[in-house]
Order: C-alpha cells, then sequence, then structure tokens
C-alpha cells in the first residue's frame, strides 16, 4: 500500500494545482442533466411515489462516478503512458506491479468521489428525500474502484488518444443512456432488460438509488458490480504483466 500511495501523490499534487478548476468542469455535465432531466423533461412525473427529481439524482450521481473515475484514471494514464512516457518509469522502479496498478487506480478513485460529493452537495439544496447511508457510501466507492480500474484497463490496451476517444464513445455513451440513470429498467422489455442488465453503470443506478431512496437494497447488484470490479482488476494486471514483460 505504501508503494501505491507513492504512486498516487504525483497525481494528488497535479490534482491539488487544478482542483477549482476541476471541480467547475466536471460538475457542468451532471448539474445540465439534473436541469435538463430532473426539471425540464421530468417536471411532474411520478416515479411509483418518488418524485421524478429525486429518482434521477442517484443515477445522476452513478453517472458522474462513472465519467469521472474512468477519465481520472484512464486519461492521465493514457497521457502519461503515450505522450509524456513517464509512465515506463514506473514500470522501471523497483515497485510490484500490483502497487503501480492501484495506484493509477486510486487517483480516478479520488477524482470520482470528490465530483459526486460536490454534486450531491448541491443536490440536497433541492432534493427533499435523498439520504446518505453506509450502503450508500459503501456503493459509491466501489462504483468509483470498478469504472477506475475499467479506466486504467482502456488505458493500458489503447494504442494511441484516439483509442481513449473511441472507448468512450462505444463502451460510456452507451451506458450513460442506458444504465438505468434517467430511467427504470423495470419498465423496459425482457429482452432488453437484460441487455441493460450487463451494464456495470445499471447496478450501480439500481444500488445507490435505493440507498439513497431508503428502498430495498438490492446487494445482488452489489455483488454484480463487486464482479465486475474483479474482472476489471484482473484484465488490468493481466494487460501490466505483458506491458512489461
Amino acid at each position: 500500500m505504501i508503494d501505491a500511495f507513492s504512486i498516487l501523490w504525483s497525481d494528488l499534487t497535479a490534482l491539488k494545482r487544478r482542483w477549482p478548476r476541476y471541480l467547475l468542469t466536471t460538475l457542468m455535465s451532471p448539474l445540465l442533466y439534473l436541469v435538463a432531466f430532473g426539471w425540464g423533461l421530468g417536471r411532474g412525473i411520478d416515479m411509483n411515489g418518488t418524485s421524478y427529481l429525486d429518482f434521477v439524482i442517484p443515477g445522476i450521481i452513478a453517472l458522474t462516478a462513472m465519467t469521472t473515475s474512468f477519465n481520472g484514471a484512464g486519461t492521465r494514464l493514457n497521457v502519461d503512458r503515450l505522450y509524456f512516457k513517464s509512465f515506463d518509469e514506473c514500470l522501471m522502479a523497483p515497485v510490484e506491479l500490483p502497487s503501480i496498478l492501484l495506484g493509477k487506480a486510486l487517483i480516478g478513485v479520488v477524482r470520482g468521489i470528490l465530483s459526486s460529493v460536490a454534486f450531491l452537495l448541491v443536490a440536497f439544496l433541492i432534493a427533499r428525500h435523498i439520504q446518505i447511508t453506509l450502503p450508500f457510501v459503501l456503493g459509491l466507492l466501489l462504483s468509483c474502484l470498478t469504472f477506475a480500474f475499467l479506466g486504467v484497463l482502456a488505458a493500458l490496451l489503447a494504442r494511441s488518444h484516439e483509442d481513449m476517444a473511441t472507448f468512450g464513445s462505444l463502451i460510456l455513451m452507451p451506458m450513460t443512456f442506458l444504465g438505468g440513470t434517467f430511467f427504470s429498467v423495470s419498465q423496459v422489455p425482457f429482452g432488453l432488460k437484460m441487455a441493460l442488465y450487463a451494464l456495470p453503470l445499471t447496478h450501480s443506478s439500481l444500488f445507490l438509488r435505493a440507498a439513497a431512496l431508503d428502498q430495498p437494497l438490492p446487494w445482488s447488484s452489489f455483488l454484480v458490480l463487486f464482479l465486475f470490479f474483479l474482472l476489471f482488476l484482473g484484465g488490468g494486471m493481466m494487460a501490466l504483466r505483458r506491458m512489461s514483460v
């Protein structure tokens, strides 16, 4: 863990210098989603006794955790590896590969939690029934870990900066609008529902929404999200081992 935090420290130093600008830019998209869907299209819609505004806020938090954790870990590593070539120094350092992998993922976790908490503070000003419970905190932490390791895996597999953009367009963009963020997965046809349950963001949205609205917790979604975390962790480890040979 000490080696992992040593890897993380340089990224934290860069974030410390730019955190006001970082928060401003990362909050812009979720706030626009909140205004467009929560106050715009969703005005007057009732979701099984819950206002659409209260319904959509946990989904936007899950979406914020996904995008900021993925980009915070993946984009940073992609630039270090392909542009600055500084990632090669990490591979040559006397540091175990798991520590390198964890250190590079943790900056995504930090960025994801920072952005999600900042949006949550704004949401508290307008939402009526959002609750912060221990399951919510655990779900948010697991979501940030899962998508941070997905970002690291994508960055290790990318051969160019365009590959990261392609990954975002083909993977993150569909999850943004199909991962249960803005609608209830239970209301779609069975075949499409099964496809949506194959997306990690769907399970993040379901768990965070249930925890925030004091509904029965879908622990099966928490377990599936944990399995995605292990999958991305294992994939990143394999890619890193192949790169270090």
